[in-house]
């Protein structure tokens, strides 16, 4: 109950202006697809309540790195339609999924439309945030993700995968830095990346 309470702490505290009411799916559209490449840190609270925390690269359209810090040390990359899970404790092969299998292939998407049929499944206005939840229409069975904006201006603060076991993964964002030049080599290659990439 501690981490939780710990996760909620982070997201009352988070720096971004509260939403004053419901934004529109068509302005959330307009500033997904006007995100071009975002670096960040994150807190993940997973489905058993543990944390992890790191730091988050996204370079749009289809790209997305996960770097876990220690002592977890994963690396999770969303490259070229494949999502690859390098675990450096293990001697396995990384594990891949196509990307579109993952909810996570709604924001990367090229051109992002929340207007269209039967993707937005709910969105909704929780006081200080507007919350969409949201699934691929073509791969329903992907699972669903939640994500909390807020306003004046827009931005992403959190998102939650639902998978269709019932479990649950909510990642937590920390301040935004935008819009940056981004190296080529934090998608194509597992190592960790060094201070020279933050």
């Amino acid at each position: 109950m501690k981490q939780i309470a710990f996760a909620l702490a982070l997201t009352l505290a988070a720096p971004a202006a509260w939403a004053a009411d419901k934004l529109p799916l068509s302005q959330i559209s307009n500033y997904l697809n006007g995100l071009k490449t975002v670096e960040t840190t994150f807190t993940q609270v997973n489905d058993d309540g543990s944390l992890s925390t790191g730091k988050l690269w996204i370079e749009r359209p289809g790209k997305m790195r996960f770097e876990y810090d220690p002592p977890n040390s994963a690396v999770v990359l969303a490259r070229a339609g494949t999502v690859q899970i390098f675990d450096p404790k293990s001697n396995q092969p990384p594990e891949q999924y196509p990307l579109k299998r993952t909810p996570l292939s709604l924001v990367l998407a090229r051109n992002v439309n929340l207007g269209q049929a039967n993707m937005v499944v709910a969105h909704d206005f929780d006081g200080t945030a507007t919350v969409v939840t949201a699934r691929d229409p073509k791969n329903p069975e992907s699972g669903r993700i939640e994500l909390m904006f807020t306003g004046d201006p827009i931005e992403l603060r959190k998102w939650v995968i639902h998978d269709n076991a019932g479990s649950q993964t909510t990642v937590l964002l920390g301040q935004l830095s935008a819009g940056g030049n981004l190296s080529n080599d934090l998608f194509s290659r597992s190592k960790r990346s060094g201070s020279g990439n933050r």
